[in-house]
Parts: structure tokens; sequence; C-alpha cells
């Protein structure tokens, strides 16, 4: 599967807020968003005139907002609201804690990259550990009590310091704890809803998925 490389801020006027696809760039900027209030394309500005929009339609937006803030395509986005759904208890919260317990998010959670799509190519390139194991694969699932950390010859890395000393690295969540001099972490717990510090209403998704 082909992965988007067009450009990102074009996503986020389709969605008509900040995703924050650029990194710190998106905080050093001037956003697209914020200059045209209105989808891309020709027929954007009709778009934006538009007063209501259908219930579908807000369920999908809802929904491709989400996918394209974590970088997933549609086979592995519906993939996980698969096994959300077999997991039982709230459809949506759990969706959205497998997507916060995919590696290159925590990556992207513990400051070691300035967006989830560098995070993913840390993860990639085989800078990072996890269980002293390397492993590069971007959607593995962590898990409470396991260790994760930037390889031994890549902690010096100019994008991992880099993203480490920016001052809109994201706030350390509370089911993470992180050595930043060893550039070592740990899952403390399972993340929950209010772990989660997105302003996303994931039952739009379930219902969107659900019929």
């Amino acid at each position: 599967m082909a992965r988007y490389t067009g450009p990102v801020c074009k996503r986020c006027r389709r969605e008509g807020q900040k995703l924050f696809l650029k990194g710190q760039k998106c905080y050093t900027e001037k956003c697209p968003v914020e200059r045209r209030s209105y989808p891309p394309g020709q027929h954007g500005p009709a778009q934006a005139r538009r007063r209501k929009q259908s219930e579908y339609a807000v369920q999908l937006r809802e929904k491709q907002k989400v996918k394209r803030m974590y970088g997933l395509h549609e086979r592995q986005f519906r993939n996980l609201f698969s096994r959300a759904v077999k997991k039982g208890g709230v459809t949506g919260e759990n969706l959205l804690v497998g997507l916060e317990t995919r590696l290159d998010n925590v990556i992207f959670r513990l400051g070691f990259a300035s967006s989830r799509n560098q995070a993913r190519q840390l993860v990639r390139h085989r800078h990072v550990e996890v269980n002293g194991q390397l492993v590069d694969i971007p959607s593995y699932e962590v898990r409470p009590g396991d260790d994760i950390a930037i390889r031994m010859k890549s902690r010096e890395l100019d994008v991992v310091e880099g993203s480490l000393e920016s001052r809109t690295r994201p706030q350390l969540v509370e089911w993470l704890t992180l050595d930043e001099k060893k550039r070592v972490a740990r899952v403390v717990r399972a993340p929950t809803r209010d772990d989660i510090p997105m302003d996303v209403q994931e039952q739009l998704i379930v219902e969107l998925y659900s019929k």
C-alpha cells in the first residue's frame, strides 16, 4: 500500500483544524488552515459555505480526522476497529487505546520524535528496542511493563535530540515514564480514555462502522 506523500497541510484544511502532521513546524510556521479556512480544491469555498452536513458526512469526517492524525490506511484502521469490537467494553475507547499503544505513537508521546510520521521512520529504520529486542514494526502494540528504548548507537541522533529539546514537545502522559538521559521509557499501565489528550468524538466512528 502506498503512503500519502503529498502536502500534509491539505489534510488539515480538509478536516478544518490543525492535525499537527508536520511536528514542530506546525508551531513555528503560519498554518494554511488559518489563512484559508476552507477545504482544498476548486470547490473548497463552496463546501465551506454549506450550513449543514449530513449525519454520514459528520461521521466520515471524524473517522478521517483520527485516521490521518495517526497516519493509518483505511484497512489498518478498520482492522484496529474490528479488534476493538472483539475486546468487549466500550468500543470507541478500545479503538483509541489501540491507537495510543502503537509503538510509533508511543515514540511520539515520549518526545523522541516531533511527529508520528517521524516516529514511524525511527521505528522502520531500526532505531528502537522493546524489552531489549529490536522492533521495526510501527504497529507493534506495547503492553504494561514493556521497556522502550532508543538503541545505544542511535541515542545521539539529531532527530531524537532536537525533538527532546524542543519547547513544543508533547507533555508526557501519565501511563508512561521516561529516563531522558538514557533514552529509556516504561509503560507503567494501560492508557484510559482520560489519558488521551485528543478532541475526538469516537462514538461517531463507531456509528459509522456499525451501519
